[in-house]
């Protein structure tokens, strides 16, 4: 089987299993809240970034709140994300970027996105794909495990992993993929104790295993 062909399959088990799997985990009413939630989600668990900015956007329901909010403050509020000092700074910074070089208009550049603090490509990715509908790939843990699994990479660095999936998926698969990826990671394909011999990838999977 081609790499062409093994992508095509792929992508149509995917579609067939997880058809619906488009929506981003974490939960967001507009453009600047998800990019808050994305930098709280390094190095943490989507339902738990769920649980803090329940009450955080509730706290903070504007762009200026967070600007000018207390940082000792803001740092007990996201606390429990881990890396709590260095996210609540990121995030006042990068809402004080929005509001004095942008008026409060979140771009879609992706140079532009990742010049605000906190953000990397994957933050960045997340927003382009999200927000504005633009073909982007988000490397998490999952998309890095089970595309190395698969045979898509053999790189361990995400930017090399994303450019990787970039010429590997079909353009039109990029935002689907980064979702369902992440819904089979969870479902099948764990971490500690995949379900290989009940697994639909088993036949393209390169490692059926844990590695």
């Amino acid at each position: 089987m081609t790499r062409e062909e093994k992508v095509s399959v792929l992508t149509e088990l995917l579609d067939k299993h997880y058809p619906l799997d488009t929506k981003c985990y974490l939960n967001y009413s507009n453009p600047y809240e998800l990019m808050i939630a994305t930098i709280l989600s390094a190095q943490c668990t989507d339902d738990r970034v769920n649980e803090v900015t329940k009450a955080l956007f509730k706290k903070y329901p504007t762009v200026d709140a967070f600007a000018d909010a207390d940082l000792s403050e803001l740092e007990q509020d996201v606390k429990s994300t881990g890396f709590f000092r260095t996210k609540a700074k990121s995030i006042i910074e990068a809402m004080k970027r929005l509001r004095e070089l942008y008026n409060y208009d979140l771009p879609s550049d992706i140079d532009e996105l990742t010049e605000f603090a906190g953000v990397g490509r994957k933050t960045a990715n997340v927003v382009r794909g999200h927000v504005f509908g633009i073909p982007s790939i988000v490397v998490d843990t999952h998309v890095k495990r089970l595309s190395y699994k698969l045979g898509l990479t053999e790189n361990t660095d995400p930017v090399k992993i994303e450019f990787d999936l970039m010429r590997a998926l079909p353009e039109k698969s990029w935002i689907p993929y980064n979702t369902q990826i992440i819904a089979h990671g969870r479902k099948v394909c764990t971490a500690r104790s995949p379900k290989c011999e009940s697994c639909f990838l088993r036949e393209i999977c390169i490692l059926p295993r844990s590695y």
